[in-house]
């Protein structure tokens, strides 16, 4: 009895889905007002044919009530007008959704909302066309219907849309998709598991169309950039190597010799976890330093033409001293700034120092550096390590220890000036304090404490006496 019943039932139900389906697809064929309803048509239809939501939204309150009346008069005795078009289903759309655009009442928007979708949904069951509709129908929910918008709902339309429609679905329906994956990954909506199948599947889609649509395929290319711009806050989080090598190598392929593009990728690859060694990467990683040599190198020539001092300094690492004095000249010469000329002038005088043994004119040059920069004490540093250097060229042994006495006060006038170079000066001055001349020696030449006595030789500096302890 109960297996009865349960077979009554399902029937019941059976023939009332059955007589849903035929009343959602009722056609005026039979139906003794045929005439009436095939004139309302007509009516309605005068102010729809090649007309956008736009245009219908511009028709005054008297025109918007006949066209509509006329319209719900035939939809609502036969939908699918003479079972061979789906006009009614998708003027439908347009007259409600032209009234969604221009009601202020949430409730009224959400209501007019609905009714877009249901007729969506009558349409695919009386005219299948599922692949086409369903993307539309999510297009709608997405751009058009803020009750659905950026929402689960609007993503689940697009599933279940390119599920159905899979290389049949239109490329419009990438971008929004991307948007929507975007900000429910980030709400916690959706896992990265679903993004990536999602990605790969739309993907596969726009790439089959790419290349065997040839009405759309460059539009799919462009949905699947779209969709992938949309992806860029979450790709990070969501995609490993693979992805970014197929998004971003065509790029660097494009333009092997910019250099800054393939910086980017060899970069961005490398921090979504690709291997160095790959093939590829390994190709980009050479190609980017090949690019820099030669960007630097040009660059080389550019500095050493337009910079003798960068050049002069370079000629003096690579020990080319008198080339390198010649371009320090020529920097003293076009420079305007007295604290860079001092530098050049100090860089001379060290070079004549330290390699020219040009004792005279190295301390000419350092006494030019000093005057140029005041408060500056490597110059004095210098001269006393000229003095200090050729002090047992001085003659006797006195002499010897008068030059080192020259020194010392050039250290000590140094650190007197510049606190920086302090550490330095103290350092030279403790090593060389034992060199000073013997009390008994200055008092065989009648010579005490505080005197000033002139260093032979090339110096001819006057110094004031002291001994050391």
């Amino acid at each position: 009895m109960k297996v009865l019943f349960r077979i009554f039932i399902a029937t019941m139900l059976s023939g009332s889905l059955i007589a849903a389906a035929n009343a959602q697809c009722g056609t005026w064929n039979n139906l003794p007002n045929k005439e009436d309803l095939e004139g309302a048509h007509s009516i309605y239809r005068q102010y729809m044919k090649d007309k956008q939501v736009a245009d219908i939204e511009q028709l005054d309150a008297e025109n918007f009530k006949i066209a509509f009346d006329n319209w719900k008069k035939v939809y609502d005795a036969a939908p699918a007008a003479d079972g061979q078009r789906a006009t009614h289903y998708a003027d439908g759309r347009t007259f409600y959704m032209a009234m969604h655009n221009k009601s202020n009442d949430a409730a009224k928007k959400k209501e007019y909302a609905d009714m877009i979708l249901r007729l969506y949904d009558e349409q695919m069951q009386c005219y299948k066309n599922e692949a086409f509709l369903l993307g539309r129908k999510a297009y709608d929910m997405f751009y058009y219907l803020p009750s659905y918008g950026v929402k689960k709902e609007s993503y689940e339309a697009f599933k279940k849309a390119i599920e159905k429609g899979g290389n049949s679905s239109e490329y419009i329906v990438l971008d929004p998709t991307g948007q929507l994956m975007t900000y429910l990954f980030q709400q916690k909506q959706i896992t990265k598991e679903e993004v990536e199948m999602m990605t790969e599947k739309l993907t596969a889609i726009a790439e089959h169309n790419e290349k065997n649509n040839k009405q759309y395929g460059a539009y799919y290319r462009q949905g699947l950039d779209a969709m992938e711009n949309s992806l860029d806050p979450i790709a990070d989080q969501v995609f490993d190597c693979e992805y970014f090598k197929k998004k971003l190598l065509p790029s660097f392929k494009e333009n092997p010799d910019d250099i800054e593009v393939v910086k980017y990728v060899y970069t961005k690859l490398r921090t979504q976890g690709c291997d160095s060694t790959d093939t590829e990467m390994a190709g980009l990683r050479l190609q980017y330093e090949n690019l820099a040599k030669s960007i630097n190198d040009s660059l080389e020539i550019v500095l050493r033409q337009t910079n003798p001092g960068y050049y002069a300094s370079i000629l003096q690492q690579e020990g080319k001293y008198s080339e390198a004095i010649e371009k320090y000249k020529e920097a003293i010469e076009k420079e305007t700034d007295n604290d860079k000329k001092a530098q050049f002038y100090y860089s001379i005088a060290n070079i004549q120092t330290w390699q020219l043994d040009q004792y005279s004119s190295a301390r000419e040059n350092a006494r030019k550096a000093a005057s140029l920069k005041s408060g500056w004490g490597k110059p004095y540093i210098l001269i006393g390590d000229m003095y200090a250097r050729t002090s047992r060229n001085c003659g006797d042994d006195w002499n010897t220890r008068l030059a080192i006495l020259a020194a010392i006060e050039k250290y000590a006038y140094a650190k007197s000036i510049d606190s920086e170079v302090t550490s330095d000066a103290n350092d030279r001055i403790g090593r060389y304090v034992d060199a000073k001349p013997a009390r008994e020696e200055g008092f065989m030449r009648k010579v005490n404490p505080g005197d000033s006595v002139t260093v032979g030789c090339w110096i001819g500096e006057t110094v004031r006496i002291s001994f050391k302890n």
